[in-house]
């Protein structure tokens, strides 16, 4: 029986609010967070999460501190990554330890900061939905430093990215790493609607992570 609970975490921007679902005997742990709107619940980060429990991974579906406060926008990258490494290391250790190996993933924002962390937490891998590469119109503001950090570090990355996403789309992702399958095209736009391929593309890259 898939075991639920609420994990407080103190941090530099205040409390972040982890919902853990662990499975019975869990084959690693996934830190899911989301997108720049601070919230959980949309029907991308739902479809994965529980999708991958489905699959047998204890999954912690994080509000990160600044979304909790009622923030409108991330703060920027360095106090962001500050109140995101306490929560992992949180769920990582003491009693109630999530087992590895450890995935970080996120929607959008959430993908940054799993990216820009991964290496200082040892994440065994990052899967990266809808990586918001340049904002949209602006292709010349990128972001590719951070998406490629992950594999600088030797840490498996995969990034699902709608065939529309006014962010990058899976062609412009696949432009800035080394190899063309990190990276799988789904219909739909930064918000990925149609779930199904979603959880299947995340639940065969899970596949390949030990």
């Amino acid at each position: 029986m898939t075991t639920r609970r609420l994990v407080e975490v103190d941090t530099p921007l205040g409390p972040a609010h982890a919902h853990v679902m662990r499975p019975p005997r869990a084959r690693g742990t996934v830190i899911l967070t989301h997108g720049a709107s601070g919230r959980l619940g949309g029907v991308d980060l739902t479809a994965v999460r529980d999708g991958l429990v489905e699959s047998g991974w204890a999954v912690a579906f994080v509000q990160q501190a600044w979304g909790v406060a009622g923030r409108r926008m991330p703060p920027r990258p360095v106090p962001q990554d500050e109140a995101w490494l306490p929560v992992v290391l949180a769920l990582r250790s003491g009693r109630g330890r999530l087992p590895g190996p450890l995935v970080l993933s996120g929607k959008s924002n959430g993908a940054r900061v799993s990216c820009r962390t991964a290496a200082e937490l040892g994440a065994d891998a990052v899967l990266c939905l809808s990586f918001p590469l340049h904002p949209p119109g602006k292709p010349e503001v990128s972001r590719a430093d951070e998406l490629r950090l992950p594999v600088a570090a030797g840490i498996p990355l995969h990034v699902i990215q709608g065939e529309r996403d006014p962010f990058g789309t899976p062609g412009e992702v696949r432009a800035e790493l080394a190899d063309p399958a990190y990276v799988t095209a789904v219909k739909g736009e930064h918000t990925i609607k149609v779930t199904v391929p979603l959880v299947e593309a995340a639940r065969a890259f899970l596949e390949t992570v030990s």
